[in-house]
This record gives C-alpha cells, sequence and structure tokens, in this order.
C-alpha cells in the first residue's frame, strides 16, 4: 500500500552562498523524496534557510546592510542553487516568514504553559558561528571552537531556559522503544551518550540583539536561534493552524543532517516536542561530512566548493551521480575533481552511455530504427533474472535510505547487459530473431535502469525514455509501486521508434577544476 514520506534538511544559515555541503544533504534528501513518489508514497520535501540569531545579524552588519535585506538576498541564492541542481522541494521555509513566527511563538507558549520553561541568568563560553553555548572543557585548545575552531566568547545575560534536564529518562526510554530513530548507529550512540552523560537545562531567549522572533510572554527577549529553527519542521505542516495537515504528516518525518548538529536534533528536538504536548520525530538520518584533502569543508580554511560552478561544468546529473554513488550516506566522503571525472567516465560515459548509444545504433543498422521487444523472462534469460535481483536490491536499498547501494545495484546491471552485447556482438548477425532479442533485451534494461536511476539522474534518465521511444516519464508518481509493475521484466512493448543521438554522456578529459570548484 502507497504510504507517507516526509522528509527534511536543515534549514541552512545565510551567513554565506550554499556550498557543496549544503548541495550534498540537499541532493540526498531529494533523491529519497523521488524515490518516494516512484513507489506511489504520498511525499513531502522540506527545505529553507535559517535567517535569525547574532551571526546573521553581525553578518548584515559587516555587509553595511538591513538584516531583513540581507537574508532576502542570501535566501534567493539557495533557491536559485536548488533549482539549479534540480532539486524538487515542496516547500522552502525561511524562519522570517510570518507563518513561522507565529508558530514558533505557539510552540514555545505550550512549553511554557507546560511548565517546563523558567527564568535565569547565564554566563558560558558561546560560539557565534554555531550559536551555541560550550562547557569549559567541550572547548578545543585556546577557548576555540570544537566544530569551528574559531574563538569562543563569554557571554552574560538575563535567559530564559527550557528544562531538558527533565527529560533525561523520557529520552532514554523513547529511545529503547525506537531503535531506528537515529541511523546509523554510531550516531544513535553518540545521542545515547549525550543524554546518559548528565542533560543541562538550555538556554532558549537572548536580550543581547533584537534580530529574532519575540519570546510571546516578554518581548524584551527573542528566542535562541536552535530553538527557533528546530521549529520549522511543524511550521511547514500546519503546526497550530491546520491541526488535520499537521496530524497526516506528523511525526512520521525522516529529518537528514549532517553529524555535528546530532545534539540538536537527536536530544533537544525530541525533548522539545514531548515537552509542547506532541510525539517526537520518526526518524533522525545523520550523514558524514564531505571532506577536501581529509578535511571538512569550511569558510574558514577556503575549501568550500560551489555547487553550482561544479554542476555547470561536468553536468548536473554528473554532479548528483558521484555524490550519490561514491558517499556513503553515513560516513565521510573525500571529494576531488579527479575522482569526480573519474566515475563520470567509468559509470555514465563508458557504462550507461556506452550502452545507450549501443543499442540505439545498432537498432537503427538491424531494425530500421524500430525497438524489438525483449524476450520472455525466466530461467533461461540472464539478464531478466538479473534485473529481477537488481530491482529487489535497489528497493531494499532504497528503503534503508542507502543511495550508494541503489545506484550500485543498477550498475551492476547495465555492466552486464554490456558484457552480453560484447559476448554476443549482434552488430556482426544478419537481421532476424536473434538480434531482435538481443536487442529486446537490451532495450528492456535500459527501460528499468532509466526508471531506478531517476533519483539519481532525472534529466538523463527521461532522456532515455525518450530514446527508446516511450510515453509519458521516466519518473512518472507510482511507476515503481509494486502494483504498478513497470520495473518488472517485459515492459518494454517493442515497434516503438528508438533514436541515435549524440552521446548522452561524452567521456570528459581530466581537466583542472572550475573556478570555485572542487580542488586537487
Amino acid at each position: 500500500m502507497p504510504g507517507r514520506f516526509f522528509v527534511t534538511t536543515p534549514i541552512y544559515y545565510v551567513t554565506d552562498p550554499p556550498h557543496l555541503g549544503t548541495a550534498y544533504t540537499t541532493i540526498v534528501a531529494d533523491a529519497l523524496a523521488r524515490w518516494h513518489r516512484l513507489v506511489g508514497d504520498d511525499v513531502f520535501f522540506l527545505t529553507g534557510v535559517d535567517e535569525h540569531g547574532l551571526k546573521i545579524a553581525r553578518a548584515a552588519e559587516s555587509q553595511g546592510m538591513d538584516p531583513q535585506d540581507w537574508v532576502d538576498r542570501m535566501a534567493g541564492q539557495f533557491e536559485g542553487a536548488w533549482r539549479s541542481l534540480d532539486i524538487s522541494n515542496d516547500d522552502f521555509i525561511r524562519t522570517t516568514e510570518p507563518r513561522h513566527t507565529k508558530a514558533v511563538q505557539r510552540f514555545v507558549q505550550a512549553i511554557y504553559d507546560n511548565g517546563f520553561i523558567h527564568k535565569g541568568d547565564y554566563a558560558g563560553w558561546y560560539c557565534v558561528a554555531c550559536e551555541a553555548y560550550y562547557a569549559a572543557e567541550e572547548l578545543a585548545p585556546g577557548e576555540c571552537c570544537p566544530v569551528h575552531e574559531k574563538p569562543v566568547e563569554w557571554l552574560t545575560e538575563e535567559n530564559y531556559f527550557f528544562e531538558l534536564s527533565r527529560f533525561t529518562q523520557r529520552l532514554l526510554d523513547w529511545y529503547a522503544s525506537a531503535p531506528e530513530a537515529v541511523i546509523p548507529e554510531s550516531r544513535r550512540n553518540e545521542a545515547l551518550g549525550i543524554i546518559k552523560g548528565g542533560l543541562e537545562d538550555i538556554s532558549i531567549s537572548r536580550t543581547a540583539f533584537d534580530w529574532g522572533i519575540p519570546v510571546p510572554w516578554d518581548d524584551a527577549h527573542v528566542i535562541y536561534v536552535w530553538f527557533d529553527a528546530l521549529v520549522n519542521y511543524v511550521t511547514a505542516i500546519g503546526y497550530g493552524e491546520d491541526e488535520a495537515r499537521f496530524a497526516t504528516w506528523w511525526p512520521a518525518v525522516h529529518h537528514l543532517m549532517a553529524k555535528e548538529i546530532v545534539r540538536f536534533h537527536c536530544v533537544w528536538w525530541p525533548a522539545m516536542c514531548m515537552a509542547a504536548g506532541i510525539d517526537p520525530p520518526h526518524q533522525v538520518i545523520a550523514h558524514g561530512w564531505l571532506l577536501v584533502g581529509g578535511e571538512k569543508m569550511a569558510k574558514s580554511r577556503a575549501n568550500q566548493i560551489d555547487p553550482v560552478a561544479l554542476g555547470a561544468d561536468v553536468g548536473v546529473d554528473a554532479l548528483r551521480y558521484h555524490l550519490l554513488r561514491d558517499v556513503v550516506l553515513g560516513l565521510d566522503g573525500d571529494i576531488t575533481y579527479e575522482g569526480l571525472v573519474g566515475r563520470y567516465n567509468a559509470d555514465l560515459a563508458n557504462n550507461l552511455g556506452n550502452l545507450l548509444q549501443r543499442v540505439t545504433a545498432v537498432v537503427g543498422s538491424k531494425c530500421g530504427g524500430v525497438g524489438p521487444a525483449p524476450r520472455a523472462g525466466g530461467e533461461g534469460n540472464r539478464l531478466a533474472l538479473l534485473a529481477a535481483a537488481t530491482v529487489e536490491a535497489a528497493r531494499e536499498a532504497w528503503s534503508r535510505s542507502d543511495p550508494h547501494g541503489a545506484l550500485e545495484a543498477a550498475w551492476r546491471l547495465i555492466h552486464e547487459a554490456n558484457v552480453e552485447l560484447e559476448q554476443r556482438e549482434p552488430w556482426k548477425l544478419p537481421p532476424g530473431d536473434e538480434v531482435d532479442g538481443i536487442l529486446g533485451d537490451a532495450l528492456e534494461v535500459l527501460r528499468i535502469v532509466a526508471i531506478l536511476a531517476s533519483p539519481a539522474i532525472p534529466a538523463a534518465s527521461q532522456v532515455i525514455w525518450r530514446r527508446l521511444g516511450l510515453d509519458g516519464e521516466a519518473a512518472a508518481p507510482g511507476v515503481a509501486s509494486a502494483s504498478g509493475g513497470a520495473l518488472g521484466w517485459g515492459g518494454y512493448p517493442g515497434g516503438r521508434p528508438v533514436e541515435k543521438a549524440a552521446p548522452l554522456f561524452p567521456r570528459r578529459p581530466l581537466a583542472g577544476a572550475p573556478a570555485g570548484g572542487a580542488g586537487r
């Protein structure tokens, strides 16, 4: 039965333009959303930007701009980047929107009314880049932030506090009842370690600046940016405004985010939900970092990569495929321009592109440009058996949020189809039933691969679909549902005009990276 799939990215700080790290998170979320649309699920894919806090106020001030003008400009850069990278989000939320202000104030008011917020004074080490306080023992040498490796500041101010300490046992009980609440297991264990290590109440308001959402019962305070930002996940589905819509989507959410924000998403956020009287989120998927030369991308290291420039250079589908295929979700992945071009040539040019070029050319020369139907499946058809195993492996991989595994399975089938052609050499045979059978099977493999690969390479998959003479879309909603049967063997109807055209993925020389692209 079709279900619902609600997937989110973090909302990204608008101090800087999008970089390849934020693009990676967004592309993975996009691929998951596209797969779930393929299998017929009702999908809601949310991304957006985080526009409040001291860091944003200072960034705007450094440019001589009003904060609202600054965030308007930067939000447009994120929206434009995601369009360039073929991101299929259903909503783009900004924390300066009136709908979010209302939702945050309702959410915080609910926690306050439930007795989990008190007023007090706070003094501590604060990282402006993280928008977070750190205990002295958490700091890197030189009183630096452990994440950004920059000096922290000592801040003292009157705050409201969320009584996180009261949720220790409730969080432990929830984790015990929900073994897949956080994946991979290493991040689940990290969250459990934070909880078992002892939770302290957290400051949730600021008085030193006013760029934020006012605390509803005390407008001398603005709500701390993380407390504000996390609520975006429920703002977008109607929290406090449309209870029927909210009940439709919550708590069956899959939060995709990078591993450095485990504390906020896997400890604070579920406790906040409990305190507000709603269920915790269904699942957090914590991915690793994209590394350049073994180091995390960071503005301070001048190793950030512009994903739009890189996509313009190698092709958006090629960039998407590289990130999804070469970075195992949950692990760190080292990114180089050589690695990207190498994967492009090996998988897209030599394997998928070569299969398409060979088949369409031989259909043109041996079949008059009309694609023959595939042979029947069963024990005597090796490619049909491999295709069935591939579809099963891909379904299983996507079900555990593993794009790498799903694409690896699809490319094994492509490889075997090329092997079959090399062994049978239909271009050397006279037109007839044998050639028709060989080419019909290869066309069927391409049809199935166009569907399986569409979450990663949506534009190229549709080109393949069209060149095979097929109607509609390779990624039509529900095309891969169990009841639809489009991933079953024998779906290519035959009798369709097959288009021979320029190579879909022409081989690339290993040249230098583009400006702002991946370094060597």
